[in-house]
């Protein structure tokens, strides 16, 4: 007997099969859609002016589903560069009628989404420009006719007119990344003279690539090729490159060079410079310091490298010491205090002052019946500061010494510096940027930079200033060399005192206090025995050194405070 299913069952069976059919419809092919294209026929034309016009003829095997084709605009090629490709006028028809295709622009890609809404063949026509290229003695016309089409070729043919006759004919097939031969090409013959190409089948997404070559002036070329920025692009070692930022390092080493001595240059002095200071011999063993009274010893630090620093502004002030226009006291210190010093104001010095001292002393004129102190110059000179340098470096002008003040050539050379580095730093950003010569641009900022430096160095001085820096050279030679112990007793603590402010900022500083502190012969106090200098109580001249050291680097910091 035959099994026959309960009504029950049948039921449930019936229900399974409807919800299967639910769940896979969604993902299920539609049975009538378009497996292959039977045929994709092209009829291309290669215009003079390099432009490309194709009209495909795609007939699929049924209706239904998506014809999708993607067209690369881009393709890469060596030394971090690819062409581009520009797809223009793209349409699709059936029958006549708009086929209603959609073209999507992506970054490498122009895809194209016809919906095959019937088995009637379609019509694609689209102009592609940037295909032919110039490869030095004529024209090449090279574009894959076949490419990223989401179905299957069952046969490809292609033909192409050309304003001229092509000189070389190639046809590769296959896949995207490793094309092999077309099935077969020919065409420039008696009876068929333009370019034929056949090929097939062919999987979704193979190519079928199409060259032609023709002659100089035949065919225009029209490839448009980009460079991509990479750091070893922009910064290339390649010859050209390369060879250009050799020459322009070398070409700017040696102008650096060339402007370096010719800043530098200075008139030439003659046999007899100018002497500032001297140790004349008095006798057996003995000499005398002799200073002029021309050149003082802020002047002195201004000369030797066009800078009026603090360390002048302190020499200045053991200067004035020395002679008779103030009196540096040195105050009791606890025992975690800091040093301080009271300078009190006198008239005991024989010479006449100059501007800049007159300015210093005027900043030190009591306030309120209290001398001024140390701890106090950044009130009282960081104000006036500018100021005194400003007269120290008239000074020097006023002296001969330099033609021009040296902080206003530095500073307009500073504005040169700038000037030039910026431009330099922009140049070199564009250079890497945009061409392959970022070496060219590193090159021309330490050009400029080194320029910077060069032009920075000490002004030129006069004939005058050349004779005086000569002479101040070989007392600074004295200065590091004279043995200290031969000034005459009876003179001992005047002259070395008199030496110190030039010790200062030419060298030998150490050794001429270490000379006038070994002139104290005995164990008392001596808390005013030098003119200038007051220590504590209980102060002895042995403790000079120390102390004249640590004031000097006290006010130097306090200057520098402002």
């Amino acid at each position: 007997m035959p099994f026959t299913p309960s009504r029950p069952l049948r039921t449930l069976v019936l229900f399974l099969v409807a919800v299967a059919t639910l769940l896979a419809g969604p993902f299920a092919r539609p049975a009538f859609a378009a497996a292959q294209i039977t045929s994709y026929t092209v009829a291309a034309t290669i215009a003079a002016d390099g432009a490309l016009h194709v009209k495909a003829t795609i007939a699929p095997d049924a209706a239904g589903g998506d014809l999708v084709q993607r067209f690369a605009t881009s393709e890469e090629t060596t030394g971090n560069r690819s062409y581009a490709f520009t797809l223009s006028d793209v349409r699709a028809t059936r029958g006549g009628v708009d086929a209603g295709a959609s073209v999507a622009q992506q970054p490498d890609a122009a895809v194209v989404t016809i919906p095959l809404t019937s088995a009637e063949p379609v019509v694609l026509e689209y102009t592609v420009r940037g295909a032919a290229f110039d490869n030095g003695d004529g024209t090449t016309v090279t574009w894959r006719l076949l490419q990223g089409l989401n179905l299957p070729v069952e046969t490809f043919e292609a033909t192409v007119k050309a304003p001229a006759l092509f000189t070389m004919i190639d046809c590769a097939a296959g896949s995207a990344t490793s094309p092999g031969a077309c099935g077969w090409y020919r065409g420039g013959t008696h009876d068929a003279p333009d370019p034929t190409f056949h090929d097939g089948p062919r999987r979704a997404g193979d190519v079928v690539q199409v060259t032609l070559r023709f002659a100089a002036g035949s065919v225009s070329p029209n490839a448009v090729l980009t460079h991509h920025w990479t750091l070893d692009r922009a910064l290339s070692l390649a010859p050209l490159p390369l060879g250009l930022a050799a020459l322009l390092a070398i070409g700017g080493l040696l102008g650096l060079v060339f402007l370096s001595r010719r800043l530098r240059r200075e008139p030439s002095p003659d046999l007899t410079p100018t002497i500032v200071g001297t140790f004349r011999p008095v006798g057996p063993g003995r000499s005398e310091f002799e200073v002029s009274d021309d050149v003082r010893p802020g002047q002195v630090g201004t000369l030797i490298d066009g800078r009026a620093d603090p360390v002048d502004v302190t020499a200045t002030v053991v200067d004035l010491a020395v002679h008779g226009s103030l009196l540096i006291r040195e105050l009791p210190r606890g025992r975690f205090a800091q040093g301080d010093w009271e300078l009190h104001l006198r008239h005991d010095n024989p010479r006449p002052l100059r501007p800049f001292e007159l300015t210093l002393l005027a900043a030190l004129q009591p306030h309120d019946g209290a001398p001024a102190r140390v701890s106090e110059l950044a009130g009282r000179i960081g104000g006036i500061l500018p100021r005194l340098q400003g007269e120290l470096y008239d000074d020097v002008v006023a002296s001969g010494w330099f033609a021009r003040r040296p902080d206003v050539r530095k500073n307009a050379f500073a504005v040169a510096t700038w000037v030039g580095l910026g431009v330099a730093v922009v140049a070199a950003g564009l250079l890497i940027a945009f061409t392959e010569f970022g070496l060219l641009g590193l090159v021309l900022v330490a050009l400029a930079a080194g320029f910077g430096w060069v032009i920075q160095d000490v002004p030129a001085r006069t004939q005058a200033g050349v004779k005086v820096l000569t002479g101040l050279d070989i007392l600074r030679g004295q200065l590091l060399t004279q043995p200290t112990d031969e000034i005459p007793p009876a003179k001992a603590e005047a002259e070395l005192s008199e030496v110190l402010p030039y010790a200062i900022v030419l060298g030998g500083l150490g050794r001429w206090l270490d000379g006038l502190a070994a002139t104290d012969d005995d164990p008392d106090p001596d808390e005013t025995d030098l003119s200038w200098y007051h220590g504590p109580q209980g102060w002895q001249l042995s403790d000079l050194p120390e102390s004249l050291r640590h004031f000097i680097t006290t006010v130097e910091g306090r200057l520098l405070e402002r």
